[in-house]
């Protein structure tokens, strides 16, 4: 039973629903143009998930190799810092993943084959193997880019752009503006999360040469770094529902508001949180916030026909 929690731990299942947000949103918005696969839509998650447990896992590990995960930092336990799971078992763990990956990979790019072009079919492969390669590199290896500052671009890339844009288009829908006004905003979120584990972590960090954003701006600096997150979040994704009413002239479209409230609450409890410790709980709350955004997207892509 304590191998099973340090497993379940060590796929940071928190994590999860903010991964397939920017999914749901490509797929809504394919949807709300015409176009529908209930087997695109499963193996799109599906392969998501496993590229987000592979994060997960080889975070897992290549901060305790680096010296990061110790006893003193505030985040929940590290299995392999902890040693309920060695390192070699971890390895072996995120090999099999890879292998999953690929495979998921594989089974959606040839299910979509028929409406994608050679070229298109070659990019979805290759940004398949590039996403592989970041759920890696975040923390193992002497370049991994989480310790250098570069972990806010690449959510912002991978969890917006690559999960809006790369969902959409697997249907062979031509980029347009909906589609870059929604990665934004999903991506901006995103960081913020990730803001937030680093906000959190900051001190730690500091002390192991994990150069986060965080760390380079300082406490106030990543505070108000994270409110400008939120914000052009927020602003892109008005801009998308006002266009979405636009273009159908149907009301459903601002049940995507709601979840406002929430960033909103959100953003005055990080004003005033003091102790880094107690940004760990808003983690969860902007993460989950997120995926309501993205799921009432989805929802009202499936509605629209029925209000106006």
């Amino acid at each position: 039973m304590i191998l099973l929690k340090a497993w379940i731990s060590a796929f940071r299942l928190r994590t999860l629903p903010l991964s397939i947000s920017g999914i749901l949103v490509g797929l809504a918005l394919a949807k709300i143009d015409g176009n529908w696969d209930g087997i695109l839509f499963w193996g799109a998650i599906g392969t998501t998930l496993l590229f987000q447990i592979t994060s997960n896992l080889a975070n897992d590990l290549g901060d305790t190799l680096k010296g990061t995960d110790t006893d003193k930092r505030i985040g929940p336990m590290r299995s392999v810092q902890s040693g309920l799971i060695s390192k070699k078992t971890m390895t072996r763990a995120i090999l099999l993943f890879i292998v999953l990956c690929c495979c998921s990979s594989i089974f959606l790019i040839y299910h979509c084959s028929k409406t994608l072009s050679a070229s298109a079919i070659l990019i979805y492969g290759v940004l398949a193997l590039l996403c592989i390669i970041a759920a890696i590199t975040y923390t193992i290896g002497k370049k991994a880019y989480g310790y250098h500052g570069l972990g806010d671009l690449m959510v912002f890339i991978f969890f917006g752009a690559v999960s809006v844009v790369g969902s959409f288009g697997l249907f062979g829908n031509p980029l347009n503006m909906q589609t870059i006004l929604a990665c934004i905003s999903i991506g901006a979120w995103s960081v913020g999360v990730l803001n937030l584990n680093n906000m959190r972590d900051q001190e730690n960090d500091k002390q192991s040469n994990k150069n986060t954003l965080a760390v380079k701006f300082g406490y106030d600096g990543a505070k108000n770094y994270h409110v400008g997150l939120l914000i052009i979040g927020i602003l892109s994704w008005t801009i998308l529902l006002f266009s979405l009413f636009v273009k159908d002239k149907n009301a459903i479209y601002f049940i995507g508001f709601l979840p406002y409230f929430f960033f909103f609450k959100h953003l005055l409890k990080i004003k005033k949180i003091k102790l880094p410790k107690d940004f760990d709980p808003e983690l969860k709350v902007l993460a989950l916030t997120t995926f309501l955004a993205a799921l009432l997207l989805f929802i009202s892509s499936f509605l629209m026909e029925y209000f106006v």
